[in-house]
């Protein structure tokens, strides 16, 4: 996930361009198959020993028209830019022409990132529906249609918001919780891994390059937006029983507003207890699990709470 191309004001949603360039460059070493949108659903399913990649830009920014899109073009390389729809046009956004020129493309999906950008996670369902609503009649007045692709803005979501998005009939939406797609995974809550300057660094991007998907059946509590009566939360994964060396597996967390090793024990067969001692601080807490695996693979699961303040 990208935002921002070249805009120095802006080092955690920004990447530099020649950065840039050397991810593609380390992808394409790689082997890893970049994958159009439109053949995001068979991808899921077909090949499913073949590493893939699909790149999404967030907001709709300008800098990423002026500096990233003509290098994508160039390269034939596909991609979704998710754009809210209030501020198409405004200063440093790209305008409709500009979006209407990448829609056409056959490669470039433009997905929906909600009418107004806002933290709707602690907005009520009427107003959740209403902005989602209100992007929706935009798409298609100006593009002729929807999307199927959702990204949620700032990655934060609830299980309020996640059944409106599909109530409203997307079928796909992405947050910002770092992990790797496959065929287990939550279609209303699949991971991203946010590439900016401090996390775009290109040892860590290649260590991305070979993480693999932690396939679970189910994660507990299934609400990612606590209060702070349930903070911190109890956390269960329920994976699959075929994993190799899963006792193996390492997990860490921020709670407490400091990144640490968690406690971890398996209560049953496949099933890991996270113990989080301390409180989630701030906006946002995070857990990330991993598992070593041969040539220098990693599996990797990311979990992410919004934290409300009541």
């Amino acid at each position: 996930m990208y935002h921002r191309f070249n805009e120095n004001k802006y080092p955690s949603t920004n990447i530099q361009l020649d950065v840039f360039k050397k991810q593609l460059e380390i992808i394409k070493n790689e082997k890893i198959k970049f994958i159009s949108p439109k053949d995001f659903e068979a991808s899921l399913s077909e090949k499913k020993g073949e590493r893939k990649i699909l790149l999404t830009i967030d907001d709709g920014l300008l800098s990423f028209y002026e500096n990233a899109w003509p290098i994508l073009k160039e390269k034939k390389i596909p991609f979704i830019l998710f754009v809210n729809t209030r501020e198409v046009g405004s200063f440093n956004y790209m305008d409709w022409d500009q979006i209407i020129e990448l829609h056409k493309e056959e490669n470039v999906e433009i997905g929906n990132h909600s009418h107004s950008h806002e933290y709707l996670v602690n907005e009520s369902p009427k107003i959740i529906k209403q902005d989602i609503k209100k992007s929706i009649e935009i798409f298609e007045k100006k593009l002729g249609k929807n999307s199927d692709f959702f990204s949620y803005p700032f990655g934060e979501y609830s299980l309020v918001f996640k059944n409106i998005i599909k109530d409203l009939g997307f079928k796909y939406a992405f947050g910002q919780h770092s992990g790797v797609i496959d065929e287990t995974k939550d279609l209303w809550e699949l991971p991203r891994f946010p590439i900016n300057e401090k996390y775009g660094e290109l040892n860590r991007f290649k260590t991305l390059m070979k993480t693999l998907p932690f396939k679970y059946k189910k994660i507990s509590p299934e609400e990612k937006h606590l209060q702070q009566s349930n903070n911190p939360p109890s956390i269960n994964i329920k994976f699959f029983e075929n994993i190799k060396n899963l006792n193996n597996i390492n997990c860490f967390s921020n709670e407490g507003n400091k990144w640490r090793n968690s406690e971890i024990n398996f209560i049953e067969k496949a099933v890991l207890e996270i113990k989080i001692v301390e409180k989630f601080i701030g906006e946002r807490g995070r857990i990330n699990c991993s598992l070593k695996e041969k040539h220098g693979f990693w599996r990797w699961l990311g979990i992410q709470f919004v934290i409300s303040e009541k």
